[in-house]
């Protein structure tokens, strides 16, 4: 669906068709999806309750109000950025000018939040962007020209959809940008917005600028695209009829508790007794109170009153239906959805389902997506040093780290390990050093590299060699017949001293 709310007056008359026509065949699917019942003559979603057609303003606001779209927006970007990122460019220890560089960058810039947000701002529309503040502009109209290369990177911002609209096309088919855009509209505002508290109301000293940028200048973001390549699908958009279902049911019964967990009466006026227009607006003052002011007292005279059955009905069942129905679109398991990811309330298969959701997302998404495409954008227009062989690696941190206990537990197990191969010369050539560490110690290729870096630097150092499989043996040969006579010594010490004591 086209979630956009209107088109810009300035875009080109060719783009302009071509983007209504796009925009029309999505209405048609969208109104055949609510319609495609009963050969047409039923719309389902009207009957529903569902709009046909959505847009970015309805993704927003759910945002803004129903917990679980902000869930389900939240909890994958937080998992998935969680923990510290490397940008490495080889493994050994030594910074290269490159890492330098872009160490500097990401702490100054606090670059992860700027990802985050970008990420939710993508999944909130068709795509978002990152506006890139260079050195290199003096004044509004330098924001139209192509960065100079060697520029300084002063600020970045993350914009969404409606705050950086595609304003120009590139058209010419034998660019390599063909098809894609030339030049955003982009809206500069930190205005109150329409979903807080003050309304419509400016606040006073508000900025609110309109640009005219060049790609150079932007990181377009986007995700879960099919044929379009700029953009994607929103993550609500799926569930976004389930959302609205949730609304209904939690909104529902918080109603029907308000309604019928107090019960209703009925009263009945004796045979013998005349009720006066008095006592009747005396009644309903009464009735008003006790049903608005939660009085609980009726005092009436003539008047016999009894209470209606509660009516209260349990909707688990039914929201939990539309959680399962949003968990199996999203892949967010359903524990981790409603909140009780920690503790025995979340089971195994819950927690190695979401580690593997959220390292394929970091995989697919984040790095891809995000992460490489602005460092790719840095180094093309050399805000970056390029690195050699122009490759660089991202080391994510671990998704959940290990309590004090477990780190002590495999510390104390690799360290037993270790021993048991560092004293074993057959377990030593079965297996050589780097394979041992990768598939006994379970460490990955950046800390195996370390550690054979370390090792090799440490060998040149003191002028020590790498040891031979017999060199080996004769030492493990050597130190055992030492601690041999050694627990010799120590035990006839032991059986002198208890000679000793007996007599």
């Amino acid at each position: 669906m086209k979630i956009q709310r209107s088109i810009p007056k300035n875009v080109s008359q060719g783009r302009n068709v071509l983007v209504m026509g796009e925009l029309v065949n999505r209405l048609l699917l969208a109104n055949r999806i609510g319609t495609q019942t009963y050969q047409g003559a039923r719309d389902v979603y009207k009957a529903l309750g569902y709009p046909n057609t959505l847009y970015f303003e309805d993704f927003l606001s759910r945002y803004f109000r129903q917990d679980i779209a902000k869930a389900v927006i939240d909890r994958p970007v937080k998992a998935s950025w969680k923990g510290t990122i490397n940008i490495v460019e080889n493994t050994k220890l030594k910074q290269t000018k490159f890492e330098k560089k872009w160490d500097k960058i990401y702490k100054t810039l606090k670059l992860k939040s700027v990802f985050m947000r970008a990420d939710k701002l993508a999944g909130l529309g068709n795509y978002s962007v990152i506006l890139l503040g260079l050195d290199d502009v003096r004044s509004r109209e330098g924001f139209r020209n192509k960065v100079r290369k060697g520029s300084k990177l002063i600020y970045v911002k993350p914009l969404s959809m409606t705050s950086a609209v595609i304003n120009e096309w590139d058209k010419d088919s034998k660019s390599p940008r063909y098809g894609k855009p030339l030049y955003y509209k982009v809206s500069l505002t930190t205005q109150s917005s329409s979903y807080l508290t003050t309304g419509n109301t400016t606040v006073a000293g508000s900025f609110d600028q309109e640009l005219i940028v060049h790609y150079s200048r932007i990181v377009h973001i986007v995700d879960d695209v099919l044929e379009d390549e700029v953009n994607g699908i929103p993550r609500l958009q799926a569930v976004f009829n389930r959302l609205i279902d949730l609304e209904k049911l939690v909104g529902g019964d918080a109603e029907m508790f308000w309604r019928g967990a107090r019960p209703g009466y009925t009263g009945s006026v004796k045979d013998d007794y005349e009720v006066t227009p008095e006592m009747l607006a005396s009644i309903q003052d009464q009735i008003e109170s006790f049903e608005h002011n939660l009085k609980r007292v009726l005092v009436n005279e003539g008047i016999d009153y009894k209470s209606l059955e509660q009516q209260i009905a349990d909707p688990a069942n039914h929201v939990d239906i539309q959680f399962s129905m949003i968990s199996a679109v999203t892949a967010i398991p359903k524990r981790i959805l409603i909140g009780s990811e920690r503790g025995e309330l979340s089971s195994a298969q819950d927690k190695q389902e979401w580690i593997s959701y959220v390292t394929s997302r970091r995989e697919e998404t984040n790095e891809p997506n995000i992460l490489r495409p602005f460092i790719d954008h840095l180094i093309e227009y050399e805000v970056l040093p390029e690195p050699k062989d122009g490759e660089y690696t991202v080391i994510w941190d671990k998704l959940f780290s290990l309590s004090d206990k477990e780190k002590v537990e495999l510390g104390k197990n690799r360290a037993i390990a270790l021993k048991e191969w560092s004293t074993n010369p057959a377990a030593q050539y079965m297996m050589p050093f780097e394979m041992f560490l990768q598939f006994l110690m379970g460490l990955d290729d950046t800390q195996i590299s370390y550690i054979a870096e370390y090792r090799k630097d440490k060998m040149t150092e003191t002028g020590q060699k790498e040891l031979s499989l017999q060199e080996i043996a004769e030492l493990n040969a050597a130190a055992s017949r030492q601690f041999e006579r050694t627990s010799a010594v120590d035990s006839r010490t032991e059986s002198g001293a208890n000679k000793q004591t007996n007599n």
